[in-house]
């Protein structure tokens, strides 16, 4: 990377997070794809990935005081999963910083979401080596600021067949009978096909998942939407 191409890198990184790096070769390696070859990002995409799970789980600990540990687990997944982490690595034009290999520049990886994943959490491990914990957690809580004010209330903290459940007794009615209607595929990749039924609203969902609970789910949540149809705030 060019003397002018890693100042506008490092003026990037300060704007985008409020980081100024004391280190930039940490930063220039964060950006840099394995395919480039040399220093890459790879070992600090695995330290990204564990500050970055630390600061969100510390993050979401204290804004919802009332979580069980799986609620907070659902929504730190949903915060740290690479689908969000590459969605936030657009928005912040990550792909324009990439140092990528040839190869990957001609398959266009500047925008595969993987990549751009990975190099997010790359540059939140640069941060923390270059900075420490607190530059790191300063970064991160910065750059998912948005996305935590998307999450949604309290109700979002529970999966459909926990709300589906408390709609029904909260209403006095029976709780929803779970039936797999079918189950495809080898033994390591099997899909679960399963129907949800509540007789007493006469209404049924089905859903299909890689397991027998993630079907369950899925079926709940049509279900769910279903309800939500009739009542607008029965769903929610």
């Amino acid at each position: 990377m060019s003397d002018d191409a890693l100042r506008r890198t490092l003026e990037w990184v300060e704007r985008e997070t409020g980081y100024r790096s004391r280190e930039p070769s940490l930063i220039e390696a964060a950006l840099t794809h394995r395919s480039a070859g040399g220093s890459n990002n790879e070992r600090l995409e695995f330290l990204g990935d564990g500050v970055l799970n630390c600061v969100v789980a510390d993050l979401l600990y204290r804004r919802y005081p009332g979580a069980d540990e799986g609620e907070l687990s659902r929504l730190r997944a949903r915060l740290v999963r690479g689908e969000t982490l590459a969605a936030m690595a657009v928005a912040l034009d990550v792909g324009e910083q990439l140092r990528l290999g040839a190869g990957e520049l001609r398959s266009g990886g500047f925008r595969r979401r993987s990549i751009l994943a990975d190099a997010l959490e790359a540059l939140f491990g640069a941060i923390y080596l270059d900075g420490g914990f607190e530059a790191a957690r300063t970064a991160i809580e910065r750059v998912i600021a948005p996305r935590l004010e998307e999450l949604a209330g309290e109700s979002d903290l529970k999966d459909p067949k926990t709300r589906l459940q408390e709609y029904l007794q909260g209403r006095g009615l029976a709780l929803p009978q779970y039936a797999v209607e079918g189950v495809e595929g080898e033994s390591h990749m099997q899909r679960f096909k399963v129907r949800c039924e509540i007789a007493a609203l006469e209404l049924q969902g089905s859903g299909q998942g890689p397991s027998r609970r993630s079907a369950e789910q899925e079926a709940a949540k049509q279900v769910l939407a279903a309800i939500a149809a009739a009542e607008p705030e029965a769903g929610s």
